[in-house]
């Protein structure tokens, strides 16, 4: 079973010591021999509620498995749409996922992988205005953000709230994994205290990951979730581990609770901090508000047609635009965007296309949060402008 909410705290779950089914005892058999889990442990799981933060390449093994195994309640955090750029480790998504949201794709394999659990979706991104009451309605958290500002987000809350974060971050082919926020344990800001310079932070455009990675890093996170609920083995809480996947080399380091840290610490962080401004990242705010502002292939054809003055950028990357570009389009790679962007001019309509649309959007809303006030994504991007086309020639 499954439900979408539009209000931040989801409704309550199954009621703790509830008896596994015939049903749910036939599909976890295999799990209910392991000694220290049984059916004791199997109830346990049923009864819990987990938050995943991100539908993408770390959140989708963490759902697959938790949904396996069978954890009672998954709620996932997410408001983007599937690229064709995330299939290679978003496994979630498959390619006719393409365009839709990915809270939709996620809860219909989710639904097929096990329809004895229940998905609550959060269609939206996590904010300072919302995070507390929505990591306040689960046991844990898995934190599978890809950026800065909802790391700190999401560990500030866990420790606000006293929840444990199941942290995990991937690039290259490089992954860490580790267990902040429970009692004496260290959190997220005793081992990073304050975030990099925006100017020192790599995106997946410029650096890439492995697309197996996501999958290893994933996997542990739930594994360390299920330990947690469950109530066995030994954790990560207090260590950190590191995969190097080129060289295929795990090793853990442990982690001390930093006394003066302002979260775990001293305790100087009693509320949420504006974390758009604070990590320097595209704001948070503006990506919760709505997704940009979008024009229809078949408008933006009638203007060029009419020879509207307005500029098309292109922000795929140099191997992607070489299979064909808009006449008339000027190529800026996302990664490129904010160095090139004093020269983007303010006083004509700008409309960003990209593949599908997710990139453009978010660089519509990048230049819309720098003062630009003229400017659209394309709908559908490159696909939907080639399927018009398409259609076109064959009428």
């Amino acid at each position: 079973m499954d439900e979408h909410v539009s209000q931040t705290q989801p409704s309550a779950g199954p009621a703790i010591g509830e008896a596994l089914t015939s049903d749910e005892r036939d599909r976890y058999r295999r799990q209910l021999t392991l000694p220290s889990f049984g059916v004791e442990g199997q109830e346990r799981l049923k009864a819990s509620r987990v938050l995943i933060v991100g539908a993408g390449g770390l959140g989708s093994p963490a759902a697959l498995h938790l949904a396996a195994v069978g954890v009672g309640t998954i709620g996932l955090v997410d408001h983007d749409v599937v690229d064709i750029t995330n299939l290679h480790r978003q496994l979630l998504h498959g390619t006719s996922d393409v365009g839709r949201d990915k809270l939709a794709s996620a809860r219909d394999r989710l639904r097929e992988v096990n329809p004895l659990v229940r998905v609550i979706t959060h269609d939206h991104w996590l904010t300072s205005a919302n995070a507390m009451a929505v990591i306040a309605g689960y046991d844990l958290v898995i934190d599978g953000a890809d950026n800065f500002a909802t790391r700190y987000l999401v560990n500030d809350a866990c420790v606000l709230l006293g929840k444990p974060n199941v942290h995990g971050s991937v690039f290259r082919f490089d992954g860490q994994a580790s267990v902040f926020g429970t009692p004496d344990a260290p959190c997220y800001r005793c081992l990073y205290p304050e975030p990099p310079p925006p100017e020192m932070v790599p995106n997946c455009a410029e650096g890439g990951v492995l697309g197996v990675l996501p999958g290893l890093v994933g996997t542990v996170q739930a594994t360390e979730a299920i330990k947690l609920l469950v109530g066995i083995g030994t954790s990560l809480a207090g260590r950190l581990l590191m995969i190097d996947a080129f060289s295929m080399q795990f090793r853990s380091v442990m982690l001390s609770r930093d006394p003066a840290c302002p979260a775990c610490g001293t305790r100087t962080i009693t509320t949420l901090i504006d974390y758009d401004q604070f990590c320097g990242t595209p704001g948070l705010h503006a990506l919760a508000d709505a997704r940009a502002e979008e024009i229809s292939v078949a408008t933006l054809r009638a203007q060029l047609d009419r020879g509207e003055r307005l500029l098309v950028v292109d922000v795929r990357e140099p191997d992607e635009t070489a299979q064909g570009v808009i006449g008339g389009a000027r190529l800026i790679p996302m990664a490129r965007l904010q160095d090139e962007m004093d020269s983007l001019p303010r006083d004509r309509p700008l409309v960003m296309v990209c593949k599908s649309g997710v990139r453009s959007a978010r660089a519509t809303r990048q230049l819309r949060a720098a003062g630009f006030t003229a400017v659209s994504s394309l709908a559908g991007g490159m696909v939907r402008w080639e399927e018009h086309h398409a259609t076109e020639r064959t009428t």
